[in-house]
């Protein structure tokens, strides 16, 4: 996969804590914004996955009535 530089502005104390980290871990700063953007990705993929998901069951009419879902509630 193609890689591809991107630049953005941090502020000053995240730079530091970053600094810090990377030093802790034994990792570079480059590392560890990668590994952090990855992992936001990743979860926000997930999000609006299921939220495409959850609206096609919508639409097929999948959906619980009040009371379902108020029975349900009582289970817990």
């Amino acid at each position: 996969m193609e890689r591809i530089s991107v630049t953005c502005r941090l502020d000053q104390d995240d730079v530091v804590f970053l600094d810090k980290l990377a030093e802790l871990t034994e990792r570079d700063r480059s590392f560890l914004i990668k590994k952090a953007v990855s992992e936001f990705i990743a979860q926000q993929k997930w999000q609006v996955e299921e939220v495409g998901r959850t609206l096609a069951d919508v639409e097929a009419g999948k959906v619980l009535t009040e009371k379902e879902f108020d029975a349900d509630m009582k289970k817990w």
